[in-house]
């Protein structure tokens, strides 16, 4: 005989307060339908916004940069 599964991670899971059970279902329920309408848009679902190249860091490194950098 084969042995069951091992059960899945939770998708959610509640890191401070202790909400009822109605609370979690309609929490759930909230989750679900966002999901589903982006990915009927065609929308990404997750994922950090892009950066502007303004903000991102520089990639220029004076002279002797390399001692400045911890070991």
């Amino acid at each position: 005989m084969e042995e069951p599964a091992p059960p899945a991670p939770p998708a959610l899971r509640v890191v401070r307060g202790d909400p009822t059970p109605d609370e979690l279902a309609a929490l759930t329920a909230v989750v679900l339908a966002r999901g589903a309408a982006l990915s009927a848009v065609g929308e990404p679902v997750a994922g950090p916004p892009p950066v502007p190249g303004c903000l991102r860091p520089s990639l220029h490194r004076p002279a002797g940069a390399w001692r400045t950098f911890p070991r």
